[in-house]
């Protein structure tokens, strides 16, 4: 079974850092399957061309089955792995991370190429913006105008977002709950309006909220 929720980037990110003259160009972005993250690791390095190194590493599906890093040049272990830790680190799927290097003529060392490609890394994660994506129930509810306003702010008091309200003859509202509690919330939204409003399941829907990402660095 996939996950009920899991965090990923936003979208395209990009971010550079200069250390001892070397520039470290971090481009995310998010990849639903292994052929999209190859896609962009290939699309970045042929814009890089000119690069001394383009540096890569994916994390995608359900259960995070496809992970691979490349060092594409660099000492073993000192740039793939550690733009693989830190997409996993911050927990994040389906996201591909290319770090492009442009040699300043300084060389770093081990321990400071590590150091330098997380760094970059965690600043293209940054850039893109990381996002929680959960699986919720959709339930339909139909309901008359003397009861929507005291459903309305009970959902409001406990955070339950609306994806759609129509106003016609009653309220028709759109309501996304969390996975294996519209049993629940039926029951409650029949409480609130004496079983006058109407029920209905809808299926299923993934929605994304963000996360405040300044908190991985």
């Amino acid at each position: 079974m996939p996950p009920a929720s899991y965090r990923t980037v936003k979208g395209y990110g990009e971010a550079e850092i200069v250390i001892q003259k070397s520039r470290f160009i971090a481009q995310v972005a998010r990849a639903e399957t292994e052929e999209e993250a190859v896609a962009f690791i290939t699309a970045v390095k042929a814009k890089h061309w000119d690069a001394t190194h383009n540096c890569s590493a994916y994390v995608v599906g359900e259960h995070d089955q496809w992970q691979r890093s490349s060092d594409d040049g660099e000492p073993s272990g000192t740039a793939g792995r550690p733009i693989l830790e830190t997409i996993k680190r911050i927990g994040l799927k389906n996201t591909v991370v290319v770090v492009t290097r442009y040699f300043g003529g300084i060389k770093l060392g081990a321990s400071g190429l590590i150091r330098a490609y997380a760094e970059s890394a965690a600043a293209g994660i940054r850039a893109a913006g990381i996002v929680e994506k959960a699986l919720c129930e959709r339930l339909r509810v139909t309901v008359g105008y003397s009861d929507w306003g005291r459903l309305e702010h009970w959902l409001r008091s406990e955070d339950l977002p609306l994806a759609d309200v129509a106003y016609t003859d009653t309220v028709q509202a759109l309501l996304l709950c969390p996975l294996g509690t519209s049993a629940t919330m039926a029951t409650r939204i029949a409480d609130i309006t004496s079983g006058r409003a109407k029920v209905e399941p809808s299926g299923t829907v993934w929605i994304e909220r963000d996360v405040d990402s300044r908190a991985h660095g």
